[in-house]
């Protein structure tokens, strides 16, 4: 392809689609609340007791899958084996349908054990990230205090470093 064609192909796209990329909001009628500003939804929010709820569930129904989901299985593949051996085909479909059900609530119990640990995981990993925040956020006001001009007169020293005078009552 030539140099020009190219060119001339890249303008022909450009005049049909004049339209820009729109970040941070969607276009009127594209969804969201009716007359709603972007920006307006409000933030995303986590709290701690969410994380671990989530997760409690999740092991909840991992503990339900393991005590009841498998309670047919042994069951079933023992009719399967006698259907089998008195000549009935259903007795191979039968094996089959056990054996897709073991696999499927082995990914379910998989994935509700995943779910369970990570919310653990995260809930521990956000708290230290808080208590880490809190600690610096906290320490840069005593900075502040020692480093702002405004404590004190020009040339005194400045009263964030001074012993503190008990007061007596009168």
């Amino acid at each position: 392809m030539a140099w020009e064609e190219w060119e001339r192909l890249k303008a022909q796209a450009a005049e049909r689609h004049a339209t820009q990329m729109q970040l941070n909001q969607v276009e009127p009628g594209m969804g969201g609340a009716p007359g709603a500003a972007p920006g307006s939804y409000g933030d995303l929010r986590v709290r701690q007791a969410d994380l671990a709820r989530i997760g409690e569930h999740a092991f909840e129904l991992f503990d339900r899958l393991s005590n009841k989901g498998r309670v047919a299985v042994p069951s079933s593949r023992q009719a399967a084996g006698d259907l089998a051996r008195q000549g009935f085909a259903l007795g191979g479909g039968l094996q089959h349908v056990a054996g897709r059900w073991e696999e499927q609530l082995d990914s379910l119990r998989d994935a509700c054990a995943h779910i369970s640990n990570h919310m653990r995981v995260t809930t521990k990993l956000h708290q230290g990230d808080e208590h880490y925040i809190s600690r610096q956020l906290s320490s840069i006001d005593v900075l502040d205090a020692g480093f702002d001009e405004r404590v004190g007169k020009p040339g005194d020293k400045n009263p964030v470093y001074m012993p503190h005078k008990e007061q007596k009552d009168d």
